[in-house]
């Protein structure tokens, strides 16, 4: 028996990070999927994602909420944590952050199925969502809806 870890390249679990400035900087780090012979789905919720309007600066709100049926690679969730918040200072319309997060996620992790919701709060009184999605899912895998109503405003 080996005692190497599938934990053991991890550079941000368990010690002190310093925040990205950038999307581009931050690093999505992985470990094997020990579970990788059997689909399976994830979820995780961002519901507090800040971006800035790259024409005025004024910060932008989204809810994500993020699926994924791993293959291979599990993303590690401090680094994707640290990733989403070094968008707080990167300045890129809704579609272009919600795509490019979804793609720099598959382009780490080949996961078998990935889907991400933007679920973006009104600014000039329209809300926007954007969505993403590789496919269809694996037959049998429980993908639950998202949960996230449409905007209604006040009524």
């Amino acid at each position: 028996m080996s005692d190497k870890s599938i934990y053991d390249g991890l550079t941000m679990l368990g010690g002190a990070t310093v925040q990205p400035q950038s999307p581009e900087e931050a690093v999505l780090e992985r470990v094997p999927n020990p579970q990788s012979d059997v689909d399976y789905a994830v979820r995780f919720t961002a519901p507090e994602f800040t971006s800035l309007c790259p024409l005025t600066g004024q910060p932008d709100f989204a809810h994500l909420v993020l699926d994924y049926v791993p293959g291979d690679w599990l993303v590690e969730s401090k680094s994707l944590k640290l990733f989403l918040t070094s968008f707080r200072n990167h300045g890129a319309f809704h579609e272009d952050c919600t795509v490019s997060i979804a793609r720099r996620l598959v382009d780490t992790l080949s996961p078998r199925w990935l889907r991400l919701g933007g679920y973006w709060y009104p600014r000039g009184g329209i809300p926007i969502d954007v969505f993403y999605q590789t496919g269809e899912p694996p037959k049998g895998v429980w993908i639950p809806d998202a949960g996230v109503p449409g905007y209604r405003g006040r009524g």
